[in-house]
């Protein structure tokens, strides 16, 4: 049966069905994570609101913290889990349930195989705790897209020359060829600075980007990732022992705020054991001599320990990388085979709009590999540190007011770290220790 006008509906169904599976795992990852940056925006809310309180640098700024309680940054920031994790779970279980069904006729071994694995995914994202958010990107997901790719799949098609079924996969086994003799950890920069720098609609994607990537980025770093962690040293009784933690903790950017709110690391004295907790669970043992030494790698060793989304992060990189990538051409290839079948068959749709996407592919290839970022070697960023531009107070005032007045949390972040390179450090007062003369000391 045909539409009065268009493809046939079978046609149709062939051409959109994987792009619609696709979508309904989008959405549901949408759903997901503009839920979980939101839950993240509001604890990151009374943990700035603390801060501020206890006479601290706030990072992000009052205009930023005003914005996290708000819709609007939670869904867009909920973009990047989109197009990352949800894209990558998304392909995995088309891929799951297609291989599954025309491959191996739903056979029973194969399904409790993938279901196995499926449930190992669910223990390793809740190996240090259960992530309930993180859970239901790993659930949800794979159910919708197998629910749905069900669904729509058409029935096994008769006699079809294996080549053709081959054609939509080669110019993506290409193309991830090709692409990864670039990654070499400067990819991002390289399409930024070659691509979406060199065009106004490029420009508007980066400022998007830049403007919100944070919101996100909140969720699952680590505490040494973090711009600014809290502590409560309130059970430290020794004043001159108290003192001398908060200095250390400083250093690393974990702000002692009195034991208000809910904070990252608590530290308390038992016997000449120093006992550092998160949240009331007991995470690591040192003594006192041990930490002051070397607080760094205790502080890092903590870190590690209570990082309950190295998976999830990992995982999610992981899909940015290829997962985004390659839904992007999915859909590219959907949309140009489904017009190409308004004037030619299925075959020869196929075989064009696979032609084109890998000539795409090709042209954005091109203005990358014939302009690598230029990487900045430390020797010479140490000696432009060390002159006399750097050597100036007036900059660290600079950029305190930037962090305190600019309304893009990316340049407080950026003029944040810039601060810690040139050896400042938080102090109630939210200025530099005025015991200090040269900020570079």
């Amino acid at each position: 049966m045909k539409r009065s006008s268009g493809l046939p509906i079978n046609r149709a169904r062939i051409i959109c069905y994987p792009a619609a599976a696709l979508l309904a795992g989008l959405f549901a990852a949408q759903g997901l994570s503009t839920l979980q940056v939101y839950l993240s925006n509001k604890a990151l809310y009374r943990t700035l609101t603390v801060v501020n309180n206890a006479g601290y640098l706030a990072v992000p700024n009052q205009q930023i913290m005003d914005r996290l309680q708000e819709f609007g940054p939670a869904f867009y920031g909920g973009l990047f889990f989109t197009l990352s994790v949800g894209a990558g779970l998304s392909l995995i279980s088309f891929a799951a349930v297609w291989v599954w069904d025309r491959l191996f006729s739903r056979n029973t071994i194969l399904l409790i195989f993938l279901l196995f694995l499926w449930a190992v995914c669910l223990a390793a994202v809740n190996f240090k705790g259960f992530s309930p958010l993180v859970s239901a990107y790993f659930f949800v997901i794979p159910a919708v897209v197998f629910l749905v790719t069900l669904r729509l799949m058409p029935p096994q098609p008769g006699r079809y020359p294996w080549f053709y079924r081959l054609i939509p996969l080669i110019p993506i086994a290409l193309l991830a060829c090709l692409w990864g003799t670039q990654m070499d950890g400067h990819i991002f920069e390289d399409l930024k600075d070659k691509l979406l720098l060199s065009n106004p609609a490029g420009k508007e994607i980066t400022d998007f980007y830049y403007r919100y990537t944070l919101y996100p980025a909140e969720v699952f770093k680590a505490l040494d990732q973090k711009t600014i962690k809290t502590c409560n040293l309130e059970q430290i009784r020794k004043r001159p022992l108290k003192r001398l933690l908060e200095g250390k903790l400083l250093a690393h950017d974990y702000l002692n705020t009195g034991g208000k709110g809910e904070v990252d690391l608590t530290i308390r004295k038992e016997g000449k054991s120093l006992i550092l907790e998160n949240g009331g669970e007991v995470i690591l043992r040192t003594t006192a001599n041990d930490f002051l030494s070397a607080p760094a790698s205790t502080l890092k060793q903590f870190s590690s320990e209570t990082d309950r989304y190295l998976f999830f992060r990992q995982f999610t990189f992981l899909s940015l990388l290829i997962g985004f990538p390659i839904t992007l051409y999915l859909f590219l290839y959907t949309i140009i085979v489904f017009l190409s079948c308004l004037f030619f068959g299925l075959r020869v749709s196929s075989v064009t709009a696979s032609i084109l996407c890998f000539s795409a592919g090709i042209l954005l290839f091109v203005p990358v590999f014939h302009g690598k970022t230029v990487k900045i070697d430390k020797k010479d960023l140490s000696q432009t540190m060390e002159s006399g531009r750097w050597k100036e107070k007036s900059i660290v005032d600079d950029l305190i007011k930037k962090i305190e007045e600019s309304d893009m949390w990316y340049e407080q972040w950026r003029a944040y770290k810039a601060l810690k390179e040139l050896g400042w450090k938080q102090t109630r007062s939210k200025r530099p220790n005025k015991r200090v003369d040269n900020p570079l000391i």
